[in-house]
Order: structure tokens, then C-alpha cells, then sequence
């Protein structure tokens, strides 16, 4: 269960962590990606409850990241695909998945490698410059406040440390 909502807070990340910021979401959004489409393949493969599972699915239906069409008529059925906003998570949890295979390895050892289908190399999923395509690192990357930043709940940092590079 959820126990805060971010939806007040004037965030870009907050706003995100609104959709699919609690634990099961992202194993969800993963087992979309890979294959799964139907609500009992979900529960099966994640062990979910089916009442919190529902509860997922709507907050991605309504977040817009999945669509569900209907597969059977009596009893209504249902097949779940993640829509263009969702698919655009996928990099960002292949990402994440790689910083758990590097400082979270399952003792088994990485239970999924990925393989870059346009050049057919296996590829470990990494963060880069949209402009350069250096990866991104903490250390040389510099924040500083957008048009939107303003002091307000989820944002008074931005506007009170960072510095503004317009001023």
C-alpha cells in the first residue's frame, strides 16, 4: 500500500514516483515488457496479490503507460501492452536492472543480460548525454532550475541551493 501521495509535489520525479513509484510497478511494467500480457500470468510469475495487482494495473491505465484490450467476452478477459509512454520506461528499468547486477547481484548471479538487436552485442544499459552520448555520472552532471522550478513543495530545493545560470 501506498503510504504517501506525491501529486501535490511540483516534481518532475515526484510526478513520476506518482505512477509507478512502489515496488510491485516496475516488476509489472518488466513482465509486460517481457512477454506477459494476462492478469493471471502476472500473479503466477510475481506471486501478487490479485487485489493489489488490480489496484497496479489502474494506476497504469490511468498514469497512460498501459492499455488493456479485452480477449474474452463471458466472463470478461483481458490482455495488457504497455502504450508508447510505458515502452519509453523500459531503458530506465534496464538501467536500474544493471545497477542491481552490478551492487545488488542475485547470489545466483544476473538472471537476465541484455542484447542490442541493432548491432547484435550483448550491452549493459547505461544513462548517456542526449547531446555527446558520454555516459552520465553524478559527478559530472550539474543541476540547475528549469521554468518550472520555484520554491514549492518537492521543488524548494531547486530554488533555494541550486544556482540559476539566467540570473
Amino acid at each position: 500500500m501506498r503510504n504517501t501521495s506525491f501529486a501535490s509535489m511540483h516534481c518532475s520525479l515526484a510526478q513520476s514516483l506518482e505512477v509507478i513509484g512502489d515496488w510491485w510497478t516496475p516488476l509489472v511494467l518488466r513482465d509486460l515488457y517481457l512477454g506477459l500480457s494476462r492478469f493471471d500470468e502476472f500473479v503466477t510469475d510475481l506471486g501478487i496479490s490479485r487485489n493489489l495487482l488490480t489496484d497496479r494495473l489502474t494506476t497504469l491505465m490511468d498514469g497512460g503507460l498501459v492499455v488493456r484490450t479485452p480477449y474474452q467476452d463471458n466472463p470478461v478477459r483481458y490482455t495488457y501492452a504497455l502504450t508508447d509512454a510505458g515502452r519509453e520506461l523500459i531503458p530506465i528499468l534496464m538501467a536500474l536492472t544493471a545497477w542491481g547486477d552490478r551492487w545488488a547481484t542475485p547470489p545466483a548471479g544476473q538472471p537476465l543480460h541484455f542484447t542490442h538487436t541493432t548491432c547484435g552485442h550483448r550491452t549493459t544499459p547505461t544513462v548517456t548525454c542526449s547531446e555527446c552520448g558520454d555516459p552520465l555520472t553524478a559527478d559530472d552532471v550539474s543541476p540547475t532550475p528549469g521554468p518550472g522550478g520555484r520554491t514549492a513543495p518537492g521543488t524548494a530545493l531547486i530554488a533555494t541551493v541550486l544556482p540559476n545560470p539566467e540570473h
